[in-house]
């Protein structure tokens, strides 16, 4: 059968035996005490291997309305009382047992947050956990056969190399050279750190009869933390910069020639003791992330794995040195490993990066769950689904122990309070299906060496075999016939040959002996003549011996001195650490609070901007009205003066009448004749204060004598009533005799006024049309309007010397906004106050305006116009639309830069 896809062929595993016994996985649990007494209980240990729970007060587990109580079965239960000697017994002490006899193992803790994962695993002042416990118990085993720094050494492919003494040596001392590789603490400092002394315990370290003597062995130890599903090494020394720190680099998984996992360039660092082992484990436990939250104070963030690797390889046949035969070297490890809790963000209240770590954490959680959940149903239903390994790194890491690699076991960890039954609920079903996976039985390992107790044994019986053996064989020497005469002399011929070579032997042997003496008494000569060296150089020795004494004491000194400014340093470094964190702090709040200011600032002066601005127009308004209303009035003023002094002028003739012919009154009563234009132009511009004496209006003959008595004459009341009855003079009437050059003079003012208010305002009539006729209490006055001299609006300047020009007026008062959507305006001439030079070169007018919208965000106005020249000789803009930019908040449901368009219209701009 081909394959026509020509797929590439999966790897095969390695094989398996179908007849692999299997053991299930090892779950025990563990109770730890009530914080407060009077705190609600959830959880009751009701025998050794069962604990019941049942739902708290108030919550209603079935629909029956009844309280559900759930029994669940452990492989041991370890209540309230448990001591972690106990707890250490009977979980960790066989896995210690089987690491010796060169068997993998797999310890973790598993359990909601603030049920005492990390104190079950690494302990307290006074009370050491697992791993310090198990440390102990590995050193108290191998102690007097460990072999010396550096004879094994790690090949960075999870192996071991085997170096001679010579080049172990060597490595020693390029170790010790180079201060800048990381060493491995000093094996004769017995004292062990104030910080964790109290967690190791001598006393109760016990001891493991399973110790092969006719081997050499040596422990690495190595610890990680996985932290947002990335693996990072505790146990680098990185640089420290003080200015610009440099975040830890994560490291990969990879898988060696066994198709085992290991994490790639993790640091292995040689121990010789409990405390050196426990002092490595310490400097990479405070670099582990824990944080504060709401459940727990000291919460862990990360999932942490030690890992603790022996290497063993057998003894030559002296029993003095390793055999240097890498196939012969055996490495086991025991990998203890501290979960991070599942827990629930609406309880914690986790905010920020908290949040996201508690999302990493329960997610690697639940794929852990999906592995042992698919893992139980390939066994018990014989399905052979994919294992998702890889959808979490510590699936990852850790998957050949779960294919048979070695004995995995689980500590579930609970809190017996009632606030986290539900938590519990779910941490026990995943125990309960934990259990019902089988995990392949390891197999021995068996050592190729020598058989124990063979290696400097005595070899006598050997020697006198082979003596035997190479001296001739003795003939027949059973006497048959009392008259046989052939076999004894034939015997006694064997013998004198034998004794001969004898003889011959015993001369060899002599001679050999008189070399060996000679070459001894040689050797006992230049022995007497080292030793009298020897002596020489012990007398110096003891001198050297002394000084060295002196110089150790003082470096003891010098140790105690420096651990107490180190412990200063670090409590100085995590001051310093709280400082700068707080310093960020307060920078990040004083760049938003100055972020804020400048844009209140910006807000300040454009609102002043504006309101200047609105102030400038309402005054200009307002003096353009007073002065208005102040020439309106004058007018008005003016006209009932005239018309008084019209009056005073036809009463003063109708009495001068009266007095000289009563008869021509009648006459000349039709109407009173106005000045004429003539007259009025030889008067004085300015009105004096008493009124001018009016000539006559009806012309009498002087030669005349009126002959009339004066009871024929009207009276001067009846006249002026009968002419003011038959000539009305109102505010219509009197604008009519407005004909002095006077109030032509007075009214070219509001007329202008009214003009530039006009152009000021945008206002601009057609092409081709006059001007209306502006009238002020009912005087005409076209003939003093003052004009601005037309502008033809649709005047241009040619385009084909190069395209249109544009003038970019940005105000200095606006403000950087730093959005994606910016105007670009090519062939632009950018301007922060316009001018005629500018204007004269450009063809377009752009003005870019910022306001504060309605709903506090900033708003960006495009004002666009034409350029083109005036009658006058300026520049003129005529505006025709403008663009809105506005920027949304980014949590509104859509984030965009709107542009809109609003009516044209014309403002004119002049720049003269």
């Amino acid at each position: 059968i081909t394959n026509s896809k020509g797929k590439t062929p999966r790897r095969p595993g390695p094989k398996k035996a179908s007849n692999i016994e299997k053991d299930p996985v090892g779950v025990y649990c563990r109770i730890r005490p009530l914080g407060a007494e009077d705190e609600d209980c959830c959880v009751e240990m009701i025998s050794s291997s069962t604990i019941q729970i049942h739902a708290p007060d108030g919550l209603k587990a079935n629909r029956n309305g009844e309280y559900k109580e759930t029994q669940y079965s452990f492989k041991k239960v370890f209540g309230i009382n448990t001591t972690q000697m106990e707890l250490f017994e009977d979980v960790s002490r066989p896995l210690v047992d089987d690491l010796i006899q060169c068997k993998n193992g797999l310890l973790f803790t598993y359990g909601v947050t603030g049920s005492g994962k990390t104190f079950t695993m690494t302990g307290s002042p006074g009370e050491g956990g697992l791993l310090p416990r198990s440390l102990g118990m590995l050193f108290n085993s191998i102690g007097p056969f460990q072999a010396k720094r550096y004879v094994f050494k790690p090949d960075d492919k999870n192996g071991m190399e085997i170096q001679s003494q010579v080049d172990a040596l060597l490595e020693r001392q390029k170790r010790d050279s180079q201060p800048s590789v990381p060493k491995t603490p000093s094996s004769r400092q017995k004292v062990a750190d104030p910080e964790f002394a109290d967690m190791i315990s001598a006393e109760e370290a016990c001891k493991s009869g399973n110790v092969d003597e006719d081997c050499c062995y040596s422990v690495f130890v190595s610890y990680i933390e996985i932290y947002n599903n990335y693996i990072y090494d505790l146990l680098e020394e990185a640089p420290f910069d003080p200015i610009r720190p440099k975040p830890p680099q994560s490291k990969i998984l990879r898988e060696d020639q066994n198709h085992n996992m290991y994490v790639a360039g993790c640091t292995e660092v040689e121990v010789k003791s409990t405390e050196e082992a426990f002092e490595v484990f310490w400097r990479g436990q405070k670099k582990r992330r824990i944080a504060n939250t709401q459940l727990n104070r000291e919460s862990s963030r990360s999932h942490s794995v030690f890992t603790v690797k022996l290497a063993q390889a057998p003894l030559d046949a002296d029993g003095d040195h390793i055999l240097q035969d890498k196939n012969q070297v055996s490495v086991s490890q025991l990998c203890l490993v501290d979960l991070a809790g599942s827990e629930r963000t609406s309880r914690t209240k986790a905010e920020g990066s908290r949040l996201r770590e508690a999302g990493n954490i329960n997610q690697s959680l639940m794929t852990l769950r999906t592995c042992m959940e698919v893992l139980r149903e390939n066994q018990m239903c014989g399905t052979n689904k994919m294992v998702p390994y890889r959808d979490s790194k510590v699936t990852h890491l850790f998957k050949n122990y779960f294919d048979g690699e070695g004995k995995v076991r689980m500590i579930v960890c609970v809190n017996p309070k009632a606030d986290d039954y539900e938590e519990t609920m779910l941490v026990m079903r995943f125990a309960e299906m934990t259990q019902e996976v089988e995990v392949a039985r390891p197999v021995d390992r068996p050592i190729c060496g020598l058989a124990a107790g063979q290696r400097g044994g005595p070899i006598n019986a050997v020697l006198v075999t082979q003596l035997t053996e190479s001296l001739p064989a003795l003939p027949p020497c059973e006497l048959v016939d009392p008259a046989d005469d052939q076999t004894l002399p034939r015997l006694i011929e064997a013998l004198e040959q034998r004794h001969r070579i004898r003889q011959m032997m015993v001369e060899q042997f002599h001679k050999t002996a008189s070399t060996l003496k000679s070459m001894f008494e040689q050797f006992d000569g230049q022995l007497n003549a080292k030793e009298t060296h020897l002596h020489d150089q012990q007398s110096k020795l003891n001198q050297k011996d002394k000084v060295i004494m002196n110089q150790r004491a003082e470096i003891e000194r010098l140790e105690k001195k420096s651990k107490t400014l180190e412990y200063k340093v670090d409590i100085l470094q995590k001051t310093t650490d709280m400082y700068e964190q707080d310093k960020r702090s307060l920078q990040q709040e004083l760049e938003t609070r100055e972020q804020r200011l400048q844009r209140e600032l910006s807000d300040k002066r454009r609102m002043e901007q504006r309101m200047q601005g609105m102030v400038t127009d309402t005054k200009l308004k307002w003096e353009k009205e007073c002065e208005r209303r102040v020439n309106a009035k004058q007018l008005e003023m003016q006209n009932k003066l005239w018309v008084k002094d019209e009056k005073l002028k036809q009463l003063k003739a109708i009495v001068t009448e009266s007095s000289t012919g009563g008869g021509c009154i009648t006459e000349h009563l039709d109407k009173p004749e106005r000045p004429s234009r003539e007259r009025d132009r030889n008067m004085p511009q300015k009105r004096s204060a008493s009124p001018s004496p009016i000539p006559d209006l009806y012309p009498t003959n002087s030669s005349t004598t009126p002959s009339t008595s004066s009871s024929s004459y009207r009276s001067v009341a009846s006249c002026i009533s009968d002419w003011e009855q038959k000539f009305p003079v109102d505010s219509n009437s009197e604008a009519r005799y407005t004909g002095t050059p006077q109030y032509r003079s007075r009214t070219p003012a509001p007329c202008h006024s009214t003009s530039s208010v006009g152009r000021r305002r945008g206002h601009r009539l057609a092409p081709g049309t006059e001007a209306p006729t502006t009238l002020a209490n009912g005087l005409d006055l076209e003939a003093g309007t003052r004009t601005a001299p037309p502008v033809h609006p649709m005047h241009r300047r040619s385009q084909s010397a190069g395209g249109e020009k544009w003038v970019d007026h940005k105000p200095t008062s606006n403000l950087d906004l730093d959005t994606v959507m910016q105007p670009i305006i090519p062939n632009a001439i950018k301007v922060s106050t316009p001018n005629e030079k500018a204007l004269s070169k450009c063809h377009k007018y752009v003005l870019r305006h910022q306001e504060l919208a309605s709903d506090g965000e900033i708003e960006t106005k495009l004002i666009k116009g034409n350029v083109f020249k005036t009658r006058g000789g300026g520049q003129a803009v005529q505006f025709t639309d403008i663009e809105t930019l506005k920027q949304e908040c980014p949590t509104a449901p859509r984030y965009s830069i709107t542009s809109t368009t609003t009516g044209c219209y014309l403002c004119v701009y002049r720049a003269m």
